[in-house]
């Protein structure tokens, strides 16, 4: 079992910034994925980003060149930093965590005021 427990979100203004943090604990030699999605009210949840290995990343398009994400080798933590936010980019975050199975944070809600 892996654990996930998230941090960093709030409110902001157009343009702000934000940070991001999960931090992993229990049988995370198993992750081989580390992420963040985000779901906003009456839509899916949807990718943000990803980093495997701690090397690899990918890239919602909607977030490309504003939002950068960083982890450990040893697989135990993940940051989201956000810059230039936008209203669209309001959500509640969840940290995801990928092994033999997908694990979720709780979630972190992130309110971009216009």
């Amino acid at each position: 079992q892996v654990q996930l427990v998230e941090s960093g979100g709030g409110l902001v203004q157009t343009g702000g910034s934000l940070r991001l943090s999960c931090a992993a604990s229990g049988s995370i030699f198993r992750i081989t994925t580390m992420g963040w999605y985000r779901q906003a009210p009456g839509k899916q949840r949807e990718l943000v980003a990803l980093i495997t290995s701690g090397v690899s990343t990918t890239y919602a398009d909607s977030v490309k060149g504003r939002f950068t994400i960083s982890g450990t080798n040893v697989k135990n933590a993940v940051s989201l930093q956000m810059n230039s936010l936008k209203p669209e980019d309001t959500a509640v975050y969840y940290c995801y965590a990928g092994s033999a199975r997908n694990y979720w944070g709780q979630g972190t809600q992130v309110t971009v005021s216009s």
